[in-house]
């Protein structure tokens, strides 16, 4: 008997086709998963968002160092007034549950209040130039990322692993690298006459940005992009009008106008108008941690610019920082994080033909867990067929 059993069990692992058996893949198929067309894409849209934030420092840059126009508040009105124009009025047009009217009727309170988060994070970090120095708003502007992960962990239930805090360790080694290279070429721009208030500013600053970054990535993925810009826009020029009357009104009257300057707001506005609008489907596509990340190398594009814009001094150390962060986020997307659903709401509506009961499942009850990556792959699990 003992002979037959072991001729039907090898008949069988025999009758098994060869190409079901899944071989455990190559160092080469490994990295050929890891840089695949959806990482590649990502990256490239990390990099767009990254080049719109270096449009946006120059033109404010030539506008407060030639022109002596430093008005924050009236570029950040322009920007919400775009945003009005184009997505709150698309929402007004809509019919059904995307209509402007019954979004305010169901969640006016917390876009206002967002909105608000939104005004205050930009005038914060723009307003800390004026007392510290250009070394310690780069550094503590990555304030933002653990402000993120913090917020993504607990309140989007995201879960990571330790590839992901290693990617994220490399590219703030790269921002440090970055700093170095700007102390050693003597370019710590600013006052720092009360450095301490321009650090605190900064720090605020960067935690209003983790804030509304987490919120933008949740409406963006369970709601609609353009309720998030449209509601955006409605508050945001609402707030920053009035904000405007009372702290820049003077300011504003004191700028030389002409067509230099009119161009310079142009192009401000454009650059601004492009990354609120295509902010939120990179962070679609990825996440918010991903996409505080890649804007880790908007200075460094602002760095290249000046070498030949504002005759900067050139350090193989931009060129190794650059890289240093692109390494990172490489390290950072090799890897899925999953979104792991509390057990208690799983609870709650693993029947949705009925309300919720206290009822004990017969098995053990496990979590709904969803993986997401930066460049949108699934890993591949192999195959077992049981004989």
């Amino acid at each position: 008997m003992i002979p037959q059993q072991q001729n039907h069990v090898v008949a069988t692992i025999e009758n098994i086709p060869a190409e079901s058996i899944t071989a455990s893949p190559s160092v080469l198929q490994r990295i050929r998963n890891v840089f695949n067309r959806e990482l590649l894409l990502s990256l490239a849209l990390g990099q767009v968002l990254s080049l719109l934030i270096c449009g946006i420092s120059l033109t404010s840059k030539y506008l407060a160092d030639d022109f002596q126009a430093n008005t924050p508040v009236f570029q950040s009105f322009l920007n919400y007034i775009l945003l009005f124009l184009v997505y709150t009025t698309t929402l007004a047009v809509r019919q059904g549950e995307e209509n402007l009217l019954v979004i305010l009727k169901r969640r006016w309170w917390k876009y206002m209040i967002l909105s608000l988060i939104d005004i205050e994070a930009n005038y914060l970090v723009i307003k800390a130039y004026q007392y510290t120095t250009l070394t310690s708003v780069q550094l503590l502007d990555c304030f933002v990322i653990p402000v993120v992960l913090l917020l993504s962990w607990f309140f989007l239930l995201v879960r990571y692993k330790a590839v992901h805090f290693i990617g994220i360790g490399v590219c703030l080694l790269g921002i440090g690298c970055m700093v170095g290279a700007d102390v050693l070429a003597g370019r710590q721009q600013g006052l720092g006459e009360h450095k301490l208030l321009g650090d605190l500013l900064v720090l605020g600053g960067a935690t209003l940005y983790g804030i509304s970054n987490v919120c933008e990535e949740f409406i963006v993925k369970n709601l609609s992009r353009v309720e998030f810009l449209g509601m955006i826009g409605l508050f945001g020029s609402f707030f920053s009008g009035i904000q405007l009357a009372i702290m820049e009104h003077k300011e504003l009257l004191r700028v030389p106008w002409d067509w230099q300057i009119g161009l310079l707001y142009i192009g401000f506005s454009a650059c601004m108008f492009g990354l609120y609008s295509f902010m939120p489907v990179v962070i679609k596509r990825t996440s918010a941690t991903a996409v505080n990340l890649s804007l880790l190398t908007a200075d460094l594009y602002s760095l290249f610019c000046g070498l030949f814009l504002f005759h900067f001094k050139f350090s193989g150390l931009y060129l190794l920082s650059f890289f240093t962060i692109i390494m990172g986020l490489i390290l950072y997307a090799s890897s899925s994080t999953y979104v792991a659903q509390d057990p208690r709401v799983y609870k709650q509506f693993r029947n949705s033909s009925g309300p919720a009961t206290d009822t004990p499942a017969t098995g053990p009850l496990e979590p709904a867990v969803t993986y997401t990556s930066l460049g949108q792959g699934t890993e591949e699990e192999p195959r077992v067929r049981v004989a």
